[in-house]
C-alpha cells in the first residue's frame, strides 16, 4: 500500500495547474520532466482513461489513489 502523503506529492507533480485534475497533456509533460520522453499524447490519454473512473477525461487525486491501491 502506498503512503498517501507520498502519493499526494507525486500527484501534485502531475497536476501542473493545481486544479485537482490531471489532464493527458499534464501527464505527458510531467513524465517527460521525470525522464520519460516516450509518453506520447495517445499513451497519456490511454493512461488517464484507464484511471478515470468518473469518465470526465481527467484523473483526480481520488482516482490516482485508488489506482495505487490495486
Amino acid at each position: 500500500m502506498a503512503d498517501i502523503n507520498e502519493a499526494r506529492a507525486t500527484f501534485d507533480r502531475f497536476d501542473a495547474d493545481g486544479d485537482g485534475q490531471v489532464t493527458p497533456d499534464e501527464f505527458k509533460h510531467a513524465m517527460a520532466e521525470m525522464g520519460d520522453p516516450y509518453v506520447t499524447g495517445p499513451v497519456a490519454e490511454a493512461v488517464i482513461k484507464a484511471k478515470d473512473t468518473d469518465q470526465n477525461g481527467t484523473m483526480s487525486f481520488d482516482e490516482f489513489w485508488q489506482a495505487l491501491q490495486g
